[in-house]
């Protein structure tokens, strides 16, 4: 049952102090407090819509310390494949989650997005700023407005980071994937104008915010959001890619998340291998 919207209400007079909480979830060297140990790791086991869906245990050969999992989505045929489980933290993936809320919410209000939260928009978006982010993120009611909204798009496994800290946000793989349908899909709660606002901002993300899953993009048009932050009890670093590709004349939306690679630069040619050698095996 689509639950009462009036929780924006909420962010319209959350406190400054729990603003100036949010943490820097890209481009931060550490954080004040330890995070609870991650208990995913990437299986060998591959998960598919139906028997004839493609095989994914090949990733099972990428070399790597580091824990990942992956989810493919034909858009074309609505076949999926996975590879990996459990929950990782989204770092700035969130974004995508905290500007889709902000669209639906627009939307139930009859209005468009004013001037000022399409120019946060585009920051949060296209460079990762986080202060955007962390108004946007209070805008839509915080972490109580955001899992609203998530319960209704059918993300259940997915737990927003507490006390203003967003990039926080637990998730998993196959959550993306329904969060990249209800942003791509054609059955979606955002109406088509949205969708394509939210597309034109993916799609002119800066070069330090391209990689992951535009690697296995075909026309390098990819549309994405991409995360990393680094643990300050391990100083072990978590990166993710999520978003739409065209590949092999189809298009997919490809979420990747991984956790404890030794190094950004480790984390970001983690997920640049993971999307290709995923993507790969569901195109040939």
């Amino acid at each position: 049952m689509v639950k009462s919207w009036m929780f924006w209400v909420v962010g319209l007079v959350m406190s400054s102090a729990v603003a100036s909480s949010a943490i820097s979830a890209d481009a931060q060297s550490s954080r004040t407090a330890a995070l609870s140990p991650s208990t995913s790791t990437a299986s060998a086991t591959t998960s598919t819509s139906n028997s004839s869906a493609p095989d994914l245990s090949g990733l099972a050969e990428i070399s790597t310390d580091a824990d990942f999992a992956v989810e493919v989505l034909n858009l074309d045929t609505g076949e999926t494949a996975s590879y990996g489980g459990g929950s990782f933290d989204t770092a700035s993936i969130v974004k995508v989650d905290i500007l889709a809320a902000l669209l639906f919410q627009a939307q139930h209000e009859g209005r468009g997005l004013t001037a000022s939260e399409q120019s946060q928009a585009a920051a949060m978006i296209e460079r990762s700023d986080n202060t955007a982010a962390t108004t946007l993120f209070n805008a839509v009611g915080g972490k109580s407005g955001l899992e609203e909204f998530n319960d209704m798009i059918g993300l259940e496994d997915t737990v927003v980071g507490s006390n203003g800290n967003w990039g926080l946000t637990q998730t998993t793989s196959a959550d993306q994937i329904r969060l990249l349908k209800v942003v791509f899909g054609s059955d979606s709660v955002l109406t088509s104008e949205s969708q394509a606002y939210m597309k034109s901002l993916m799609s002119n993300v800066i070069d330090s915010q391209d990689f992951g899953v535009s690697a296995a993009d075909d026309d390098g048009d990819a549309a994405l959001k991409v995360g990393y932050l680094q643990r300050s009890a391990t100083g072990l670093w978590d990166v993710t890619s999520i978003g739409e590709i065209e590949a092999g004349g189809e298009t997919f939306l490809v979420a990747v998340l991984s956790e404890d690679n030794s190094s950004y630069e480790a984390g970001v040619a983690l997920v640049d291998e993971v999307a290709q050698a995923a993507v790969s095996s569901v195109v040939e």
